[in-house]
This record gives structure tokens, sequence and C-alpha cells, in this order.
């Protein structure tokens, strides 16, 4: 037996052309082999011992065995849940996935997905909520038609705005009912550490907190509403905002756990105890929310399921019309918000 088995040598086992052989055993983008064909050249390989060639199979289908993964921020606990998702999923169906991050730049994830096409990554899952800013919107929904085009498929975690398939996370309901919970504690007086104003889930989240407590009587001030970067230095700062003003809230919303967390370090650098002197909310429960005392009210978004949601969406057959996955989400209610 040769040390090294050719698919050359498959075929003249088999009895057929090199061509049938290359087809019959790492696929073909366009062209099919008869199925007793197939088999013949199957049970010379295995005679033969021979592993194919992973970049040759590539190259015959058209496509990879991976999936692209877009994030924002790899270190950050949201996106790496996520990721665990999408691996596990990708996993199920003997794929891997190739992880790349925009670095808090949305430009670059049509440039990411151009790189990811140009890889022959066989489904693009893009995480991370969108902008009010149609033309990075029109630069990606372009990358995606094109990807698209060449038989790759897409699905979005976010907003569904950009005409592929989605998983939609229940912002605003999770954050209207975090709105009346903290209310039915006896808090009144909020404060909300609200992202940026173009971030669509950042506002779907504050607008539905102010609306609920609007409606039961206790609107929020504008001037308590501080907007800032959706990130653990952006919640940081808009904290430090806020305390600088005095005349504490009872209460401050952020938008996201990071945030939340950036409030808490805050929080400890100026000596104000929470929940002592202030109580303190955040969104997504995130993993490292584990470690934090005291332990954070949060609203509860199943991320390890949201990524194996989107990539079985990803890897499902194609649909005419885009599919959506709705994700309830769930208030937890722990030790920065006792009942006052």
């Amino acid at each position: 037996m040769p040390a090294s088995v050719t698919l050359s040598d498959v075929a003249r086992e088999a009895g057929v052309s090199l061509a049938t052989a290359s087809r019959a055993i790492n696929g073909s983008a366009n062209r099919t082999v008869r199925a007793d064909l197939r088999e013949r050249v199957l049970e010379a390989a295995a005679r033969l011992r021979y592993t194919p060639d992973a970049n040759a199979q590539a190259m015959a289908r058209g496509r990879t065995t991976s999936v692209g993964l877009v994030v924002h921020d790899i270190a950050d606990p949201y996106f790496s849940s996520i990721a665990a998702g999408v691996t596990r999923a990708a996993d199920r169906e003997g794929l891997q996935v190739t992880l790349t991050s925009t670095q808090h730049d949305p430009a670059r994830e049509s440039v990411l997905v151009d790189l990811l096409k140009r890889q022959r990554a066989r489904a693009i899952v893009i995480a991370g909520g969108r902008l009010d800013d149609e033309s990075i919107n029109d630069e990606l929904r372009a990358a995606l038609a094109d990807y698209r085009a060449g038989g790759g498929s897409v699905a979005l975690i976010g907003q569904p705005i950009l005409g592929v398939d989605a998983v939609v996370v229940a912002n605003a309901q999770g954050a209207a009912d975090l709105a009346r919970a903290l209310h039915g504690r006896g808090y009144r007086r909020f404060a909300i550490l609200a992202g940026p104003a173009h971030h669509l889930t950042a506002r779907e989240r504050s607008d539905a907190f102010r609306g609920a407590l609007a409606e039961l009587g206790d609107p929020v001030p504008d001037d308590a509403v501080v907007p800032s970067a959706f990130t653990h230095a952006g919640g940081e700062d808009a904290m430090h905002h806020l305390l600088r003003r005095g005349d504490l809230p009872e209460l401050v919303f952020a938008v996201n756990d990071v945030m939340a967390l950036g409030a808490l370090a805050a929080c400890r650098e100026s000596g104000v105890r929470v929940p002592d002197d202030i109580a303190l909310a955040g969104f997504d429960d995130i993993s490292t929310l584990r470690d934090v005392v005291p332990a954070l009210t949060t609203v509860r978004v199943p991320l390890v399921e949201v990524g194996i949601a989107a990539t079985e969406l990803a890897l499902a057959d194609p649909s005419d019309e885009p599919r959506l996955t709705h994700v309830p989400t769930q208030v937890v209610l722990r030790d920065s918000t006792p009942v006052r």
C-alpha cells in the first residue's frame, strides 16, 4: 500500500475518470454522479484508505464547512455566550465557527461579510443590535445580498430590518416588565443609563422602561436619562455624571449588564453603596454576574439559546420570506434592588 493514496489511485481502482471520482467524493456545486458510480468510488476509497482533502471538497462544493460569526466585541460576555451557542449548534452539524469582531465599528460588518464570502463560509450569523443609520444598514444589506446570491445563507440576531432571517429578543417587553417589577418593590424615582441614542436595542429598552413607568404615574425626567457608549466604560462615565449632579435617584437602570457593571464600579470609586445608597439594575443576565456583589437585578436573555437558534436559522433550507424566531425574556430580581 502506498504511503500516500491519491484521488487518481481511487479513480483507477474504481475504473472511473478522475473528474467522476472527484465529484463522487468531494461533491460538486453543479454536477452529480450516478448512484452506482458514486458507490463504486466510495468502496474503492475505503479499500485504499483514501482521506479526502478538505480544501478540495470546499472548492468543489463552492462552500467550506465553516459558519461565520460577526460580533462587536469578543471580550464582551454577551457575545461570548452567543458564540457558545453558535459553536454548539455548528458542532452538531459537523461545522466549525470562524469568529470575527467589528471592534465596535458598525461599518466593519459589511467588510467582514465580504471577507467571509471570499472564504466561502457556508453561513453567516451576525450578532448585535442595529443602528439608526441607513447608510451603514444599506451597505450591510448590499453585502448580504451579494453573499446570498452566491449561495450563502444568513441569520441576524437583533432587529429584523435587513430582509434576512432573524432572532428577535423581546427587549421592549422585558424592559417594561422590569419597570413594573421595580415599581412594585416601592421605587418611584428612577434614572436610566440609556446607551447611544442611535442604537436600536438601547432605544427599545430605554423607551419601554420609561413608557411603563409613565403609565404607572412615575415618569422618568428627561434629565435623568443619560446617553453613553453601550460598554462598561460608557456605563461608568454615565454613572459618574449622575453622581456629580447630586440628588440621587432611588434606582438606576442600565440598558445592558456590561454598562451596569461599569456603573457599579463608578459607585465604588465614589463611595456610593449599592443598594444602601442607590439601587441598580441591568439587562441580559450575562454569565459574569454570578461573581458580582451585590447580585445584580436584570432581565434574563437566554443568550446561548439565542446563538443556537440563529445558527439553526442560518443552516435551514432557504425560504422565500425572512423567518423570525422570537425569544422571550425574564425579569430576575436580586440583591441590588431590595424592597423599599
